[in-house]
C-alpha cells in the first residue's frame, strides 16, 4: 500500500554503505522502520533531507508483515538543522525523541503523542532560550498523553510534596517506600506543570541537582508504569548540557 503520510524521525542507523535505517513516529502508521536506500549518495534524491528530529512529509510502501517498509519520496515540513548550531536544543530534543521512542510501540497508532511531537519539536527548534527544566516538563506532559499522567491529590499547592511512584500522586505526605520528598522547587515546578499551561515553569529556580533528581523520579516513574522502560543513551549528551548551565 502506498502510503502518504507526515513523520518524525526518531533515530537513524547507517545500512550498508550508501542507505539508512530510520525509527520514525509516523501519523497513519505509529513508530515504524523505514529504508531509505541510496540516501547517502549526492545525487539520490532523499540526500540531505534526513535527519534526526525533522519532520518529513513522506511517501513509502507499506506492508503490514514486513518489519521495514520502503520509503520512496521525503520532502522537509521542519527542519533539525537548527538543532546543530544550538548544543543545548539538541540536548532536550534527542531526550525527548529517545522518551518518545520508549512510550510508543511498534505500529502504534498514537494521534495525541504525535501532535505534541509535531508542536514541541518546533517550538523548541525557535525558542528564544532552551533551558534543561524543558524535559521534565515534557516527561510529565508525556506520562499525563500516555494515560499515565500524575495527580495532584493535595489541599492545597502551597503544601510541600512527595512523589509516589506506585500510585502516581503528587501528595502531602509518604505513601510507602517508593516514595520520593519533592523539594520546594522541585514541588513548586511539578505544580505549575500539572496545573498551568506558561512558560513561566521554566523560570523555576531549579539548581542542578534538584534538576536531575527530577528526572531520575520521573524515569523511576515510567520504569514502574512502562513495561521495557529502558536508561537513555541520550543522557550523556543532557548532562553536558547541565555543565553548562550551573
Amino acid at each position: 500500500m502506498i502510503t502518504h503520510t507526515k513523520v518524525i524521525i526518531l533515530r537513524m542507523v547507517d545500512y550498508q554503505d550508501s542507505s539508512y535505517i530510520l525509527t520514525v513516529l509516523s501519523e497513519e502508521h505509529g513508530k515504524i522502520a523505514l529504508i531509505a536506500k541510496g540516501a547517502k549518495r549526492p545525487k539520490n534524491k532523499l540526500s540531505g533531507i534526513l535527519q534526526t528530529g525533522s519532520i518529513l512529509d513522506v511517501v513509502y510502501y507499506y506492508k503490514n508483515t514486513r518489519s521495514v517498509q520502503t520509503l520512496t519520496e521525503a520532502s522537509i515540513e521542519y527542519s533539525a538543522d537548527v538543532f546543530r548550531k544550538h548544543f543545548d536544543r539538541a540536548a532536550v530534543l534527542y531526550a525527548v525523541l529517545e522518551l518518545l521512542g520508549q512510550l510508543v510501540h511498534d505500529n502504534e497508532v498514537n494521534t495525541p503523542i504525535f501532535a505534541f511531537a509535531n508542536n514541541f519539536i518546533q517550538w523548541l527548534g525557535e525558542a528564544d532560550d532552551a533551558k534543561p527544566q524543558i524535559f521534565p516538563y515534557a516527561q510529565i506532559r508525556l506520562a499525563e498523553i500516555s494515560g499515565i499522567g500524575l495527580v495532584d491529590s493535595r489541599d492545597t499547592e502551597e503544601q510541600r510534596a512527595y512523589l509516589n511512584i506506585e500510585s502516581g500522586s503528587i501528595s502531602a505526605r509518604s505513601e510507602g517506600e517508593a516514595s520520593y520528598k519533592l523539594t520546594e522547587n522541585q514541588t513548586l515546578f511539578v505544580t505549575l506543570a500539572l496545573h498551568y499551561r506558561s512558560s513561566s515553569i521554566f523560570n523555576v529556580d531549579l539548581e542542578n541537582a534538584e534538576l536531575k533528581q527530577l528526572v531520575q523520579h520521573l524515569d523511576l516513574y515510567f520504569k514502574y508504569h512502562i513495561e521495557g522502560y529502558r536508561e537513555r543513551k541520550s543522557d550523556s549528551i543532557f548532562e553536558q548540557m547541565l555543565q553548562v548551565h550551573p
